[in-house]
């Protein structure tokens, strides 16, 4: 059986959220530690993320996290996902197959309310559809290659009305 592989650097993970984010780091020992900092706050640091990991190396404020030190670090955040379901930020685009424009609009088809008259959808969140010309089968093989010209024109065009 082999033995644990071990490392002499530092790794991280690091989940940043809207208000807060929580730092894990595994030291070079192989144990866990864990820091929790708000994600916003100017007054003591530029960005959570790296204040959290200079904080569980002991490091001051503005002294710099060497790759001699750190191994990996790994991060996830929910701040893009919460801004797009906030409807805060910029206005979204939507790339999808060609034929698909309508289908998170149309959705499961579910009405829970089936005879009412007047139907109100949920509003979308993203303010533009492309649809690319392009196929995948069933079991992953290209049907239709992705037209990148046809595609790059239209976010071109996406972009030059504002959309970024």
């Amino acid at each position: 059986m082999n033995a644990p592989q071990t490392s002499s650097r530092w790794q991280f993970w690091i989940d940043r959220g809207g208000t807060f984010t929580d730092v894990v780091g595994k030291r070079p020992d192989g144990s866990l530690v864990t820091h929790k900092l708000l994600s916003e706050n100017p007054e003591q640091y530029r960005d959570a993320a790296v204040a959290g990991i200079r904080h569980l190396l002991g490091l001051q404020p503005g002294e710099p996290v060497t790759p001699d030190l750190v191994e990996c670090v790994k991060m996830g955040t929910t701040v893009a996902t919460n801004a797009l379901l906030e409807r805060k930020g910029e206005p979204t685009l939507l790339v999808t197959t060609k034929g698909f424009k309508d289908a998170l609009r149309i959705a499961y088809q579910r009405r829970p309310r089936l005879f009412d008259r007047q139907i109100v959808l949920p509003e979308l969140l993203y303010e533009r559809v492309i649809e690319a010309c392009e196929r995948v089968g069933g079991h992953g093989e290209m049907v239709e290659p992705l037209d990148e010209a046809h595609l790059r024109e239209r976010l071109w065009a996406a972009y030059d009305a504002g959309l970024r």
